[in-house]
């Protein structure tokens, strides 16, 4: 039960770390799970990779495709309705923190 409960917590952190991260530069799915990885999150590509397409298809990112080496890879940015998005969530996580920080 526990699990569940942190797993669907956890994964609206990493909603925000995605859009938080694709604000700064352009990110891809390999560079955005070593990211979560040094943040203490095991993501896995059958995870991470929906994530990232439901969130191009709600708005929140979009993508270009370019070809690495022969192979073309997906990048991702944030878009301005993600944008909007990240705010409210920062202004939210810094009211819950300030909250229970003690």
């Amino acid at each position: 039960m526990e699990d569940k409960v942190l797993r669907k917590l956890f994964l609206g952190f990493i909603h925000i770390h995605i859009l938080h991260h694709a604000k700064e530069h352009p990110i891809y799915g390999v560079w955005m799970a070593e990211e979560l990885g040094e943040h203490g999150y095991s993501i896995s590509a059958g995870t991470l990779y929906p994530i990232l397409h439901t969130m191009e298809s709600e708005g929140l990112l979009w993508r270009e495709d370019r070809n690495v080496s022969g192979r073309i890879r997906k990048y991702y940015s944030i878009t301005e309705k993600g944008d909007e998005v990240l705010r409210e969530a920062r202004d939210k996580a810094y009211e819950l923190f300030r909250e229970i920080k003690d």
